[in-house]
């Protein structure tokens, strides 16, 4: 058995004639939630979940991200590269058919539930250098372990409530993604923490569509994409 990548209209590296739809799945998920792959949810981002809502209300999503977690939960770190080396090369194939840039978003939903799981990551990013991967985590020690690959750009997911774990990472170069009730108290929180305001997602902040023929938010905006600056997202989207 295979895993399954998802299609997420906002992450998609390739898009349809009529800038609707995604034309390839460049994301990976697992179920969220401290039961399944998120040992380290806040209660800031339990609060708020989108991705969480998104299994209760889409029966498929929640069955395609419990398959994921039915093949990952308990295997060993070879099968775990295995797994997800596949996933990736059949990734590329389709990249490869479309002539479409190599953008993958690791966990649209879910995080590293386990320093095995993560490490079989990482080889796994730097089996694929011609992948460009992207990730948010809350899970300090991931963050850590997936620190300075060149071919990953890495968030650390940070809240009021993690904010310690946030300073000893930012200090290891890591950078920030920041949510906050909205962005003026993210751009206060920011400052405190690394002394500038960071950026506010565009899409977040309703400046750029989540898709349209130009392309994905996340592809055409590039901050997080290349890891470009630490960054500010709003629960209210003001």
């Amino acid at each position: 058995m295979k895993l399954k990548r998802s299609n997420d209209r906002k992450v998609a590296n390739a898009v349809s004639p009529n800038g609707k739809t995604p034309t390839i799945a460049n994301t990976f998920g697992l179920p969220a939630g401290k039961e399944y792959s998120c040992p380290n949810a806040t209660s800031v981002c339990s609060s708020v979940c989108y991705a969480g809502k998104l299994e209760k209300v889409y029966k498929g999503v929640k069955a395609t991200l419990l398959h994921n977690w039915e093949l990952l939960r308990n295997a060993d770190s070879a099968e775990m590269v295995r797994l997800l080396n596949e996933m990736i090369a059949d990734f590329k194939k389709d990249c490869d058919k479309r002539e479409a840039k190599k953008l993958f978003r690791i966990h649209w939903d879910g995080d590293f539930f386990n320093d095995t799981y993560t490490y079989a990551w990482k080889t796994v990013i730097n089996n694929n250098k011609d992948v460009q991967f992207w990730v948010y985590t809350r899970v300090p020690s991931a963050a850590t372990i997936l620190n300075n690959i060149s071919n990953l750009s890495l968030y650390f997911s940070t809240d009021s409530d993690n904010e310690l774990n946030a300073k000893e990472l930012k200090a290891k170069g890591v950078r920030l993604a920041y949510l906050a009730k909205d962005f003026k108290a993210g751009e206060t929180k920011m400052k405190e923490l690394i002394g500038k305001v960071g950026a506010k997602c565009p899409e977040n902040a309703k400046r750029i569509p989540l898709i349209s023929q130009n392309g994905s938010a996340c592809v055409s905006c590039g901050l997080c994409v290349f890891g470009k600056a630490d960054i500010r997202f709003s629960a209210t989207k003001k």
